[in-house]
């Protein structure tokens, strides 16, 4: 047994109104910047759908994640070695703009300087790729008002397994939002598709990371990461992913998108896993049984030989407590009701979900009937709306008995709760129907409906001893630059040996990354200026110094800072 601790989310489907907070918030933070226009860390897709990038869960198609060989042995989908060796220089396996979207900005200085006349003036879609006027045909979420309609849910991938028994008429139309960041993988495609090894997982908790000193620029990890939650930045040649909010996560906070999120249906907790058994769940040989054989990876963290391990391990006691007081390990072992995204990519994902239920209740109390009764509820998961076969081509790679067993679980949760709610006697036969006792119900329902702030996000802090290695991890963090968020008075030199303050501001990945104006608020001209000059603007008396600008061949005037060390000692 070799214990190891992960960082881990959990999503409430059943809560999101699909209002983008998250993604909004997560767009301000790490991908208002040059380069990175198109791209969402966090996103809210609409199923049915074609999804972000379009159709990405067509692995015929890209070829991302793992496959079994002949000799059962786990394998690249997109190739080895030799294979990406050859083809290092030519990869057609990758999404244009036009699977993601041309990013866009409007010319609001035609607004703003029009003169007074008798229409009023347009402010015209402009690309922010070529500045030229465009019309916009697509974005990130355009399944979004046509969710479940034949305009785009015909080429939902998924619907391919299950187009039998599912008409997209009109009356039959059903959707949900599913939002989406990197999977933060225990066993990354991303990182074995890397000829360079600069996308890696950090040993202390889990979160895969692109070293930017190292990334060449292959995009051979857009291609092996099955979710496509990885992205080029066009502007500095590099890859770029989700962080998982490391330098919030490391002092104890949520990510932004968690912070932020309107319907608090997200969890974020530590899980402690066997890293020995990682392959062999990875190579189950049956699709459908690589759910379960991720869950027995997860170990107890109450039994005493784990706990005992983990310390051997240097696990701290407070992170062990933490695993101990973890709602991500509530929801996948105790009471089983998240279910993993895609598990037959093998590469066991480690953010999950809570499927929707919400539909169910719609369908029994339009039949005039009592909407709450367990008898009723569990009638209707068989009819819900949401078809059980698509949503376990989502979570359980086809196979509806552990989505069935869910939705079961969370019907029996809301009858149950309904009589204590209204002061009658619980049934106890609604929990035992369900395989769960009357008190596991009710916490259950505690941990979903009334679980406070930090009852949702259980973050071990690092450690006051590490205090002197992490001020150096300043030095190599991705948020080691002028006017940086928490950067404050005097940093440290790149070499981490002392100096002074860093001077520049280019910010973490390049050009305009720091202190540019968001681009929504940004008319395209300046955008244009600011993009193709080779020098920096000149200061003029009263307006704000602009950032750095990248040279004529669009490379940083300097190098670029890591995105984090690999592991903090």
């Amino acid at each position: 047994m070799r214990v190891m601790a992960q960082m881990a989310m959990v999503m409430n489907l059943d809560k999101c109104i699909g209002c983008h907070t998250c993604s909004v918030t997560c767009k301000q933070a790490w991908t208002n910047r040059t380069g990175v226009e198109y791209v969402w860390f966090n996103n809210v897709e609409t199923r049915p759908g074609q999804g972000y990038p379009r159709r990405y869960e067509d692995q015929d198609t890209w070829e991302g994640g793992w496959k079994l060989n002949r000799r059962g042995r786990l394998t690249l989908k997109a190739g080895g070695r030799f294979k990406k060796l050859i083809g290092i220089f030519a990869n057609p396996r990758l999404p244009s703009f036009d699977d993601y979207y041309e990013p866009w900005t409007y010319d609001y200085e035609t607004l703003t300087n029009a003169p007074l006349q008798e229409h009023t003036p347009v402010a015209r879609p402009k690309s922010l790729i070529s500045g030229k006027d465009m019309k916009i045909s697509w974005s990130a979420n355009w399944d979004d008002s046509l969710g479940g309609s034949a305009a785009t849910g015909e080429q939902d991938v998924l619907l391919r397994e299950v187009s039998e028994k599912i008409k997209l008429e009109f009356e039959q139309t059903f959707l949900f939002f599913l939002p989406r960041i990197c999977e933060h993988c225990l066993n990354p495609s991303c990182a074995a598709s890397c000829p360079s090894g600069a996308i890696y997982k950090r040993e202390e908790d889990g979160i895969v990371l692109v070293d930017q000193d190292r990334c060449r620029g292959w995009r051979m990890c857009v291609t092996g990461c099955p979710y496509k939650k990885v992205y080029f930045n066009h502007r500095t040649g590099k890859a770029e992913k989700c962080t998982f909010c490391f330098p919030r996560v490391e002092v104890g906070l949520p990510t932004v998108c968690s912070e932020t999120c309107v319907g608090r249906l997200r969890y974020i907790g530590l899980v402690l896993y066997d890293a020995d058994r990682v392959l062999d769940a990875a190579s189950t040989p049956d699709d459908t049984g690589l759910y379960e054989a991720q869950r027995e990876v997860f170990l107890d963290p109450h039994d005493p030989q784990v706990i005992a391990e983990a310390e051997k391990a240097g696990i701290p006691r407070d992170w062990i407590d933490a695993a101990q007081r973890s709602p991500i390990h509530a929801l996948i072992n105790t009471y089983k009701v998240a279910l993993p995204l895609h598990p037959e990519y093998r590469t066991l994902p480690m953010v999950w979900y809570i499927p929707p239920l919400s539909p169910v209740l719609d369908a029994v109390r339009d039949t005039g009937h009592d909407a709450e009764s367990h008898h009723n509820l569990f009638a209707a998961v068989d009819a819900l709306r949401i078809p059980v076969d698509y949503l376990a081509q989502l979570f359980t790679a086809g196979d509806p008995a552990p989505v069935d067993a869910v939705l079961r679980r969370l019907a029996a949760m809301r009858s149950y709760m309904r009589d204590i709610n209204l002061g009658r006697e619980p049934n106890d036969t609604i929990p035992k129907s369900v395989g769960m006792s009357g008190e596991q119900i009710y916490d259950m329902y505690r941990l979903l409906a009334l679980a406070k702030y930090d009852e949702r996000y259980v973050i071990p802090p690092a450690h006051a001893e590490q205090a002197h290695k992490l001020e150096e991890l300043a030095t190599e963090c991705s948020l080691d630059y002028e006017g940086g968020p928490g950067m404050g008075g005097a940093g440290r030199s790149p070499s981490g040996k002392g100096g002074g303050r860093r001077v520049g501001g280019s910010g973490p990945f390049g050009e305009a990354s720091g202190g540019a104006a968001p681009i929504a608020v940004e008319n395209y001209r300046a955008l244009h200026d600011r993009q193709t000059s080779d020098t920096p603007s000149p200061h003029r008396q009263g307006q704000p110094r602009q950032p750095p600008q990248l040279g004529r061949q669009g490379l940083p005037t300097r190098p670029l800072p890591t995105q984090a060390v690999r592991r903090r000692p």
